[in-house]
């Protein structure tokens, strides 16, 4: 009885146990397993390890010989599907691993933890450049040998040097200052860290609708069942978050943002374009660092900012790709003054206010869900955002929030901006009930209903820093006039256009055309837009070869622009100068076509009149 023995086989379609015995010989034992999985002697292969070594093969030598015990678990493999049964078997690697949303749910169709096989959860989906990078580094924690506490050689280690992973909470928490949100690729390592290495996680977005398709009964309000009912929502303060920290390559990029806010006394929203790298100072961190603000068409007053519709929207964000740049978040003020002869501000936002109100919780809601992450490991191909809010400090909502926006559950309240209200159900929408939980005089953990609701418990902070040494991706040193800023008097036209090139003292024509908001209007202009022709200039810009923009002054289309800046009717003649325009500017005469400083519409020689708005030419 002692040479009986138990192997646990484990295939693609689950795990089986097949008796043996310590004299039975490796091919008989292969016939049982043969003949209990329902293959052919040559359908299949089984290794020692799950990575494919160690392969048993049929022969004459005793399981004991193979140094095969008893409950030993063996790896099974189809020969004829390498490729799916490999992605079933695969051990998780830190880059394929996966991640829980912080929600707790009652049922499978919104719970964070579906225990549903890789190779149905995600179809191929092209994930950002940052996170490939991050999945394939070892993100280990490594420290040096303690000369008081380690007792071995240079080559030994013990729980006292050790690297540590990632995720852990007592590095974190000593950290300086202390990090409360790990990163969520820290997560993720996280999940695939225990025996099962992550292999069954899955990344579930939460749905707070009902599902479509029940047919057991009469649809939304008439009925509902457990099958189509999305399942009660508690919220949770999220352990992760995407991005880690938000820098600004300089001052002066914040500073021409705030400079609306200090002549008008007006708020301001903008778009932040960068790039995502790594963050050093926190494990596997992600960086957003922000190269240039767009400031889309807006009706701002002293309380309040309303977003219009942008035409050049689409425009822009093509611009900013050929510059290797992407949209990485928003910015807006809410500033009051509190005294302008020494220009105080009033502070309002803090821990005895809010840091950020229910109904901008809402707009950054929505904002995320319109940027999402791309991730594989999601049946969706996304899951989460690395859209950030900046407003004094960094914001993230956390994915629970996300939802609740996107399935318009979620209300401000009107009296009370650090409170939010869930919905409830009405005959046109049902709404799932949200909890939070919080603690009550006693100390014990109570769970409240989200009417109202803290929204403390949808916001994730991240540190906003300045390098100390600046950088610069547009590096021309004059500043040309903001979009959509007509309210100031500062417009984009060829009459700025013109006294910007005449105010570079730059030799270097790439320094002179580096500069975010002139590029955009070199495209965006009505009077010769250069979308389809400025490519090489912006490519020259994001590599800063000063070679490429030189062959592209050279083109028809700058000669066009000279000429056009040249004909600004009331510009001086001494005022083009050189550099820029690469010679002696030509002086406005009356033989020359002339640019309308109204409307900018291009007139024939000899009108004093503009033939579009009919206003004089002076």
């Amino acid at each position: 009885m002692a040479e009986n023995m138990i192997i646990r086989v484990q295939s693609p379609d689950g795990m089986k146990k097949i008796p043996s015995t310590k004299r039975e010989t490796a091919a008989a034992f292969l016939k049982k397993v043969a003949k209990e999985f329902g293959f052919n002697s040559n359908g299949f292969s089984i290794y020692l390890n799950r990575n494919k070594t160690g392969e048993i093969l049929s022969q004459n030598k005793t399981l004991s010989l193979l140094k095969i015990k008893h409950g030993d678990m063996l790896f099974l493999f189809p020969s004829g599907s390498p490729s799916s049964s490999g992605e079933v078997m695969d051990t998780a690697t830190p880059h394929s691993s996966s991640s829980l949303p912080s929600i707790s749910s009652s049922s499978s169709s919104s719970s964070s933890s579906s225990m549903i096989p890789r190779s149905f959860s995600a179809p191929q989906v092209q994930e950002d450049e940052i996170d490939q990078y991050l999945a394939k580094q070892d993100g280990k924690i490594y420290r040096n040998k303690d000369p008081q506490l380690c007792r071995h050689g240079a080559l030994g280690k013990c729980v006292h040097c050790v690297p540590l992973e990632p995720f852990d909470e007592d590095y974190l928490n000593h950290l300086d200052p202390p990090v409360k949100h790990m990163s969520f690729h820290a997560y993720l390592r996280k999940l695939t860290g225990g025996a099962d290495k992550g292999k069954f996680a899955a990344l579930e977005n939460i749905s707070c609708k009902i599902k479509s398709g029940c047919e057991g009964h009469p649809p939304w309000p008439e009925g509902i069942c457990t099958k189509c009912q999305p399942s009660a929502i508690t919220l949770n303060r999220q352990k992760y978050r995407h991005v880690d920290n938000i820098m600004f390559e300089n001052h002066t990029i914040a500073d021409r943002f705030l400079d609306f806010w200090r002549k008008t006394g007006s708020q301001r929203m903008g778009y932040l374009y960068g790039r995502f790298t790594e963050h050093k100072d926190i494990p596997l961190g992600i960086r957003a660092e922000v190269a240039a603000i767009y400031e889309p068409p807006q009706n701002a007053t002293q309380n309040s900012l309303e977003l219009v519709d942008d035409p050049k929207a689409a425009a822009v964000d093509e611009i900013a790709a050929k510059l290797g740049l992407c949209k990485v978040g928003w910015i807006f003020t809410d500033l009051l003054s509190e005294d302008t002869r020494i220009g105080t501000v009033r502070y309002t936002r803090n821990k005895d206010s809010h840091y950020l109100s229910a109904e901008e919780c809402i707009t950054a809601g929505y904002f995320q869900n319109h940027h999402s992450n791309p991730c594989r490991l999601s049946r969706d191909g996304h899951f989460g955002s690395k859209f950030v809010t900046v407003v004094a400090t960094g914001y993230q909502v956390s994915n629970q929030c996300m939802a609740l926006v996107r399935d318009e559950c979620l209300l401000p309240c009107k009296d009370a901006p650090e409170l939010g209200y869930a919905k409830e159900s009405s005959p046109e929408q049902y709404v799932p009930d949200v909890f939070y939980k919080d603690k009550d005089k006693f100390g014990n953990d109570v769970t409240f209903l989200a009417r109202p609701l803290p929204v403390e418990y949808l916001i994730i902070d991240i540190t906003t820093t300045f390098p100390k040494d600046p950088q610069y991706t547009f590096c021309s040193t004059q500043r040309f006039p903001i979009e959509n800023r007509d309210i100031l008097g500062e417009t984009q036209n060829f009459h700025s256009l013109a006294t910007y090139l005449s105010q570079c003292t730059s030799t270097a024509f790439l320094d002179i055309v580096s500069d975010f908001h002139l590029l955009l209007f070199l495209v965006t202009n009505e009077v010769m837009p250069l979308r389809d022709s400025i490519g090489l200039l912006l490519d020259a810009v994001r590599t800063s070869n000063e070679d490429l923009a030189q062959t592209w002054k050279k083109s028809e289309q700058w000669a066009t622009i000279e000429q056009l800046c040249s004909t600004v009717g009331g510009q001086p003649s001494s005022s083009l100068g050189y550099g820029a325009m690469g010679g002696p500017s030509v002086p406005a005469s009356s033989s020359a076509m002339w640019s309308c400083l109204h409307c900018t519409f291009m007139n024939q020689p000899g009108t004093e009149h503009c033939e579009m708005c009919s206003l004089p030419r002076s």
